[in-house]
């Protein structure tokens, strides 16, 4: 399972011209689900995600996390970062979840952030969605979990 991380002023998601969701300060989290993930995976990158110490403190150090700071979260299903693009000109999906696993563990993953108290919203689940962000600084990571 691989988190692309970006911290964000806001962010909001479209489909068909209708905003389906929208949040301030946080983190969008791109979300991508590998064959063989499982939820021991969604946890770490919960964890992970949650407690990275990137957010600013009074001397503009990066000593707060997502909790402490009591962010909100955008997390949208990205198959997309498991594209293999070594060969040829097309990616290979071949390392993608099939969507029955990946649907259940990105909404597993949503569910956890939902329990720590965080407000969270989501993008649609095999949708094709316009995602609109304001980046903050930019600060972008990727966290994997194997």
């Amino acid at each position: 399972m691989i988190v692309l991380l970006q911290r964000i002023k806001e962010g909001k998601v479209t489909i068909g011209g209708e905003q389906i969701s929208r949040t301030g300060p946080g983190l969008c989290l791109f979300l991508g689900v590998a064959k063989g993930d499982t939820k021991e995976n969604a946890d770490y990158l919960v964890e992970k995600a949650v407690n990275l110490r990137i957010f600013e403190d009074e001397t503009g150090r990066f000593n707060r996390s997502l909790l402490e700071v009591d962010g909100e979260v955008l997390v949208v299903s990205e198959f997309t970062l498991y594209g293999d693009c070594t060969k040829g000109r097309r990616p290979s999906f071949s390392r993608a979840g099939p969507p029955q696993e990946a649907e259940m563990l990105y909404n597993y993953f949503v569910q956890k952030l939902k329990d720590l108290g965080l407000k969270v919203a989501t993008g649609r689940f095999q949708a094709k969605m316009d995602v609109s962000l304001i980046n903050d600084g930019p600060v972008t990571l990727i966290l994997n979990s194997r």
